[in-house]
Order: structure tokens, then C-alpha cells, then sequence
């Protein structure tokens, strides 16, 4: 019960927060929809059917791009990781590439890709790789390499060191790129949907506000800020799962 209680109290605390703003008089009531029509909001586009088409738009274009970002960043990052030469070579490059914010390659990517569902994730995937090859090679490049000594004493081959020993080790900071990925990648989401998006929760935000429907933004915020809340809480419970081996040794 009090954990039920400490989790459902930043909630609470948001909530009246936010009844206190709207009702202070301190700002336009125009300008800060309550809480309760938000919800009515919500419930008339769920009801419309317009709400789920949106989330699942959304949901499919992060999925593919994060599982396309990691599935490149994953080796990558190991490759930068594992062998410090390489990573002098091409860290100026991942950084310099990093700091491009993905909105900024918006015209660049209609150009080479269209408008089509190609060009919204090829700007979810950018986002992605840059996140994720980042954690994944600083984590890699931290593995001690006392585990590699001790399995060629006890006489591995560097196949076995690298299926039984490098790549268990490498697990956790794979989840946690993962993880990182998907947080940017739903940060990323409503900058993807300008390109000619007719739905989603990106493109629902952006014609909400060529009509000043506040209420209609707030909804589409608090969507993709739980629908990346939940996502990131099952990798952090698949994470416990994945890599409690880890408590077990230490």
C-alpha cells in the first residue's frame, strides 16, 4: 500500500498543481484547460476512434525506428567500444552527428525520402543510432578486460570469450541504450510527423494548434508522455529479469 501510495503521489501533487494554476486567476483560463476537461477531451476522441489511430501511428513509426537504430547501434557501439583505436578514429564524427538535432534534416530527408512513412522513421532511426551507439560503446569500453584475461587462463578460446563472457557483460548496457533510444525517439516523435504526417499523436498535436485547441494538445502530450512511461518501465522490468545474474556475483 505504500508503495501504491508513493507512486500515485507525484500524480496527485501534478494534479492539484495544476487546478491551483488554472483556477489562480494568475493566468488566462483560455490558456490552461483543467485537468477534468482534458479528460472529457480525451474520452470524446477515444470514443471517436481518432485517439487509438493515433497512438498505434505513433507507437508502429518508434518501434520500427528504435528497433532499426539499435539494430545498428548495437554493433557499432561494440566495435567503438572494443577497440580503442577505432574509437579515436570516429568518436569526432558520432559526436559531431550526435549534436545535429533530427528537426534540423527535415528537408534534407523530404528531399532523399519523400513524405512518406520511409522519411518519418529515417528521422526516428537518426534519432535512435546517435542515442544508443553513445551508451552502448561507453559501456562496452568500461567491461573490465580482467574477465578476458581470466577465461585465457583458464584456457577459452575468443569464441567462448566472446559468447560466454563479453556478450552477457554487454547485455545490460545493450537494455540501457535500448532504454535511451526509445526515451529520444518518443522526444523526437512530433518533430518526425512534420513531414506530411495525417495521423499520429505528432500530427494531432500540430493541427490541434493551427486551431488554438489546447485541450486537444494536452491530450496528445500526456499520451506520448505515458506511452513512453510504460515503455520505459516493462525495459526496466525486463532489465531486473535480464540481468539479475549480475546481484548473484556481486
Amino acid at each position: 500500500m505504500n508503495r501504491v501510495l508513493w507512486t500515485l503521489a507525484p500524480w496527485a501533487v501534478l494534479l492539484v498543481l495544476w487546478y491551483a494554476i488554472a483556477y489562480s486567476g494568475l493566468v488566462n483560463p483560455a490558456l490552461v484547460p483543467t485537468p477534468h476537461a482534458v479528460a472529457l477531451r480525451a474520452w470524446e476522441l477515444l470514443s471517436q476512434g481518432r485517439l487509438p489511430r493515433d497512438v498505434w501511428m505513433s507507437t508502429q513509426r518508434v518501434f520500427i525506428g528504435v528497433a532499426c537504430g539499435i539494430a545498428l547501434a548495437v554493433p557499432v557501439g561494440f566495435v567503438l567500444g572494443w577497440y580503442p583505436g577505432v574509437r579515436r578514429f570516429i568518436d569526432p564524427l558520432i559526436n559531431f552527428f550526435r549534436a545535429l538535432p533530427p528537426i534540423a534534416l527535415i528537408p534534407l530527408v523530404i528531399v532523399y525520402f519523400g513524405i512518406g512513412e520511409p522519411a518519418k522513421v529515417i528521422i526516428l532511426l537518426y534519432a535512435s543510432f546517435f542515442a544508443g551507439v553513445i551508451v552502448m560503446y561507453e559501456g562496452i569500453a568500461q567491461i573490465s578486460p580482467i574477465y578476458v584475461r581470466v577465461s585465457r587462463t583458464l584456457g577459452a578460446t575468443d569464441g567462448e570469450i566472446f559468447r560466454k563472457v563479453v556478450v552477457p557483460l554487454a547485455v545490460p548496457h545493450t537494455l540501457t541504450a535500448l532504454r535511451v533510444a526509445l526515451g529520444v525517439a518518443w522526444a523526437t516523435l512530433v518533430a518526425s510527423e512534420l513531414i506530411a504526417a495525417q495521423q499520429g499523436l505528432g500530427a494531432l498535436i500540430q493541427n490541434a494548434s493551427s486551431f488554438f485547441q489546447l485541450d486537444i494538445i494536452y491530450v496528445g502530450i500526456i499520451s506520448i508522455g505515458f506511452i513512453a512511461l510504460t515503455m520505459d518501465l516493462l525495459l526496466r522490468a525486463a532489465t531486473r529479469r535480464l540481468v539479475a545474474w549480475q546481484d548473484r556475483i556481486a
